[in-house]
C-alpha cells in the first residue's frame, strides 16, 4: 500500500535514488547465503542466516519513506519482512526455494523502480506526474513472491516474444485441417533469424560503446574517480590501493582489505582498457565486461564472489581469507595480460 502525499522532505527520508542502491545491496547480501563456505557447519550456515537476515531487515525496512521533488512516498515492505521471516524458520530442504523467490520479488521490485527513474529522466514528468507514476509502479503486487510464479528471466522472455510477434504476419483463420506445418516451421526461422540479428546488432554496440569510452594513455586524470562508491585521487593506482589494502589487513580489517583490493583490480583492468570505469557500475557489471576473457572471467568471477560474500554477505574473515584473495588477484592480473 503507498501514498504519496506534497510535504517537505524530512532528515529520516530517503531519495528514490538510495531506496534503489538498498534494494541491490540486500539482493546481493540475500545471494551470498546460496554460497556455503568450505568446511561451514549448518551451525554456522544458520547463525550466518540470522546475521544476514537482520542486516537486510535494516537495509529495507518495514515503512519507508521515499522522496522525490516537491513530494514523499510511503511504502509498505511488510510483504518483504513477512517472507523473511519465514526464511529464518523453513527447513532446510525449503531454505533455497525461498531464498530464490525472496531474491525474485526484490529483483522485480528493483526493476519497477528503474522502470520510474527512466520515464521521469526521458519524459520530463512534472511533479504531479511523477507523484501518479511513483505511486502507481510501486503499488504494483507483482513484486511479492509467488510460489509458482514464473522467475523474472522466464517473464523478461515471455515479454520479448510477446514484442517479437507483433512483426510477424498474422495467419488468416483457418480450420485445423487445412493448417500446414510449414507455417510452423516458417515463423520459427523468422524468430531464430531475427534472434541473430538482434544479437549480432547488440554485440556491435556494446563494441562501439566500449571503444568510445577508452582514453588515450598518458594523459594525466584531473578529477577523482568514483569506483564501487568509493571516490579515488586522480593519481591513484591498483598498486597504491593494494598497498592500502596490505595496511587494512595487517591492522585486522579484513573485510576492507578485501574491498580495497577488489578496488585495485578495477582500476588495474581499467588502466588496461580491459574495462571502462563508472560511477553507476556495480561489480556484477565489471565481471559481465570480461566474460569474452574466459581465463579472466573464471579468475574474477571467484574474486567477485569472495567480495561479496565478505562486503555483502557478513561472513567471519581471516587473515587466511586475506591470502586467498591477494594469490586469486595476482592470478587474475596474469590472466588480463
Amino acid at each position: 500500500m503507498f501514498l504519496c502525499f506534497a510535504i517537505p522532505c524530512l532528515a529520516q527520508e530517503i531519495s528514490i535514488g538510495e531506496y534503489r542502491n538498498n534494494l541491490h545491496k540486500a539482493i546481493t547480501a540475500l545471494d551470498t547465503l546460496g554460497k556455503k563456505e568450505a568446511n561451514e557447519t549448518a551451525e554456522n550456515y544458520r547463525h550466518r542466516l540470522t546475521e544476514t537476515v537482520a542486516a537486510v531487515r535494516n537495509l529495507v525496512p518495514a515503512k519507508q519513506s521515499i522522496t522525490q521533488p516537491g513530494s514523499v512516498c510511503e511504502v509498505d515492505n511488510s510483504w518483504f519482512h513477512k517472507r523473511l521471516n519465514e526464511l529464518e524458520t523453513v527447513s532446510d530442504g525449503e531454505l533455497e526455494s525461498n531464498r530464490k523467490q525472496l531474491i525474485e520479488g526484490l529483483r522485480a521490485l528493483e526493476q519497477r523502480v528503474d522502470e520510474f527513474e527512466n520515464a521521469r529522466s526521458k519524459d520530463s514528468l512534472s511533479k504531479e506526474e511523477a507523484k501518479r507514476k511513483l505511486g502507481e509502479i510501486l503499488s504494483r503486487s507483482d513484486y511479492a513472491p509467488q510460489g509458482k510464479q514464473g522467475s523474472a528471466l522466464l517473464r523478461l522472455i515471455d515479454r520479448f516474444f510477446r514484442w517479437l510477434a507483433s512483426f510477424l504476419p498474422q495467419p488468416k483463420p483457418m480450420s485445423a485441417s487445412k493448417g500446414s506445418p510449414l507455417t510452423l516451421v516458417a515463423q520459427i526461422l523468422v524468430v531464430v533469424l531475427a534472434l541473430a540479428v538482434l544479437t549480432f546488432a547488440l554485440l556491435k554496440v556494446l563494441r562501439h560503446f566500449r571503444g568510445s569510452f577508452r582514453k588515450t594513455t598518458g594523459k594525466k586524470r584531473l578529477e577523482p574517480r568514483v569506483v564501487l562508491g568509493e571516490k579515488l585521487e586522480p593519481d591513484a593506482s591498483a598498486t597504491d590501493l593494494l598497498a592500502e589494502a596490505e595496511t587494512l589487513a595487517r591492522g585486522g580489517e579484513i573485510r576492507a582489505a578485501i574491498r580495497k583490493a577488489y578496488i585495485a583490480l578495477l582500476v588495474e583492468l581499467g588502466d588496461r582498457k580491459v574495462i571502462s570505469l563508472a560511477q553507476h557500475k556495480t561489480n556484477r557489471d565489471y565481471l559481465r565486461a570480461v566474460i569474452g576473457s574466459p581465463a579472466l572471467y573464471n579468475n574474477m568471477s571467484g574474486l567477485t564472489n569472495s567480495f561479496e560474500r565478505h562486503w555483502y554477505g557478513f561472513a567471519e574473515s581471516t587473515n587466511a581469507d586475506w591470502q586467498d584473495f591477494k594469490s586469486a588477484y595476482l592470478a587474475a592480473l596474469r590472466a588480463g595480460q
